[in-house]
């Protein structure tokens, strides 16, 4: 399994028990969903490693308690505590209307209430505390804070993301 084709689902954050089981933090909003999962990957050594799942379940919130097959002492969790887990981008719950995750809509094309086409999305950058919709509109880059009162439309059958920007926000980076 290739890292492109998963989606980040948390990280092995701590050792739970003296028995090798693990809590895993998960960065989602609905932690439960992941409670009867059959296996996971874990990136160890920059490798993608499937770990089969004994048992699980969730542990004050946004937390795994997770046995992995093979995995009954501390010094075998101490191997992969810090390590992130993935999963196969099919097991991501389907959304619908103007809800997206920010790989789905890369490629799409940007249509402005105001300005019409203004670009493709290059990718989503959530580095920052806003997240932000990087277009490229013939090679200049321009960046859209995502706001939900900004989108009208996320059209996947067309590919198109529908954006009412404020005036001036777009022509900055276009003129």
């Amino acid at each position: 399994m290739h890292k492109k084709d998963c989606f980040y689902l948390g990280k092995v954050a701590k050792k739970f028990s003296f028995k090798g089981e693990v809590l895993v933090y998960l960065d989602t909003d609905e932690p439960e969903i992941y409670q009867n999962l059959e296996s996971v990957f874990v990136e160890f050594n920059g490798h993608l490693v499937p770990f089969f799942i004994l048992s699980a379940s969730i542990h004050k919130n946004n937390f795994l308690r997770v046995q992995f097959e093979d995995m009954f002492s501390e010094e075998a969790a101490d191997r992969i505590i810090g390590c992130d887990v993935y999963l196969p981008l099919q097991m991501l719950p389907k959304l619908e209307g103007d809800k997206f995750y920010f790989h789905e809509i890369v490629d799409f094309e940007v249509q402005d209430k105001r300005l019409g086409y203004i670009g493709k999305v290059v990718r989503v950058n959530d580095s920052n505390a806003q997240a932000l919709f990087e277009i490229d509109f013939n090679g200049k880059e321009i960046l859209v804070p995502m706001i939900d009162d900004f989108i009208i439309k996320v059209d996947r059958k067309n590919k198109t993301l529908h954006l009412d920007t404020p005036n001036g926000l777009v022509d900055l980076y276009i003129n």
